[in-house]
């Protein structure tokens, strides 16, 4: 596809589509821009990614330094900050040995969402109400505004860390190789949308998925926080509740019911409609339809979790060390036959001194 601008100006904000109207859309359009596509292959690629790239090596000397200096911020906080903290508060040394982490990415998700916000909010950019209008007057090599650069520069160069992260230094489970396949999506979607100018979608669809790594980071700290000490903490207990669930509805209406309708929709249909030549134009909805897709695949690890919560009324990952709590539990209570009959029902054991049991530990009530 060759590098023809889009000079499409916006008239009117196009009403948001029902996900009836992007499957059919979005599939005629993709249909026909295939059917069009005679001269598509790789040497048409080669070309197109010349012709419409636009990065310089201080752009790609920056992003190696800040996730460089990504990765040596984090240490210093988790040494200096994070695990004293972990040790004043009593954290059992499971949870102690995973607070940082989670204190590492509340920070800084917490300050890439509000600039995202900023952005999109707080400035003239009317992305989020006009998701079409990413598009318009769209042109090949066009300079990117010093706020979205900034944006891009921080986000692109965190999720460089993060892959390196979560190989060596985040507790390794069940879904972690998908997230290192996330990582790496997300940081070409990063990479190759600010190559080629796709940028104010890029903003678009950081400011829709940060959230929900806010409230879930949120939910884990006050896991970790409810049992310290040798006590029970009633606030942080309701907290991670409160958290979980507005985790769940958030990630549904963030990420697929935002995400497909503003994102996906603007990206398959409304991309075509402003600039009818448009550069991987097949690439980047493959990458974002990948996107979407995991987003499915880590809502069913929600579901599980609520009907674990509605169950059990307790708040845990259950992405990890389920085994090594139930087999805690279970040993408690060989050691302690007659503790069954003092069950609860929600997986809690109340003893007649009016303490709190969980998994077979006898903890302090406070609030």
């Amino acid at each position: 596809m060759s590098s023809n601008t889009g000079d499409a100006a916006p008239v009117e904000v196009e009403p948001m589509p029902g996900y009836l109207d992007l499957i059919t859309r979005a599939s005629t359009v993709m249909l026909g821009a295939w059917r069009d596509c005679s001269t598509c292959g790789l040497e048409l690629s080669k070309r197109t990614l010349l012709d419409n790239a636009y990065i310089t090596f201080t752009e790609i000397a920056l992003f190696f330094f800040c996730a460089f200096l990504w990765t040596q911020v984090r240490r210093g906080l988790t040494e200096s900050l994070f695990k004293p903290l972990a040790q004043w508060w009593r954290l059992m040394p499971k949870d102690a040995a995973k607070m940082p982490e989670s204190a590492w990415k509340l920070v800084f998700y917490t300050m890439s969402w509000s600039y995202s916000t900023y952005l999109l909010f707080f400035t003239s950019y009317s992305f989020f109400h006009d998701p079409p209008s990413v598009f318009y007057n769209w042109k090949s090599g066009m300079s990117v505004p010093a706020d979205i650069a900034i944006a891009y520069l921080i986000q692109g160069s965190f999720y460089g860390h993060s892959i390196y992260a979560t190989v060596y230094m985040d507790a390794w489970r069940k879904d972690s190789a998908v997230m290192v396949v996330h990582h790496i999506i997300t940081l070409a979607l990063i990479c190759f949308s600010y190559a080629f100018r796709y940028h104010n979608v890029g903003i678009l669809v950081l400011f829709l998925h940060d959230i929900n790594d806010i409230q879930l980071e949120f939910t884990k700290l006050n896991v970790y926080l409810k049992s310290r000490g040798g006590g029970y903490y009633l606030l942080n207990d309701v907290l991670s509740n409160m958290g979980s669930v507005s985790f769940s509805i958030t990630w549904f209406w963030f990420r697929l019911y935002w995400f497909p309708l503003k994102v996906l929709y603007a990206t398959c249909v409304s991309s075509l409609q402003s600039v009818p030549s448009i550069p991987f134009y097949f690439f980047f909805n493959a990458l974002l339809l990948a996107l979407l897709l995991m987003n499915i695949y880590w809502f069913l690890f929600i579901v599980v979790f609520v009907v674990k919560v509605l169950k059990m009324k307790e708040v845990n990952d259950v992405r990890e060390y389920e085994d090594e709590d139930g087999s805690k539990a279970a040993a408690a209570l060989l050691r302690d036959p007659q503790a069954e009959n003092n069950d609860d029902g929600a997986g809690h054991h109340i003893s007649a001194q009016g303490k709190h049991v969980q998994n077979g530990i006898t903890k302090d009530k406070h609030l």
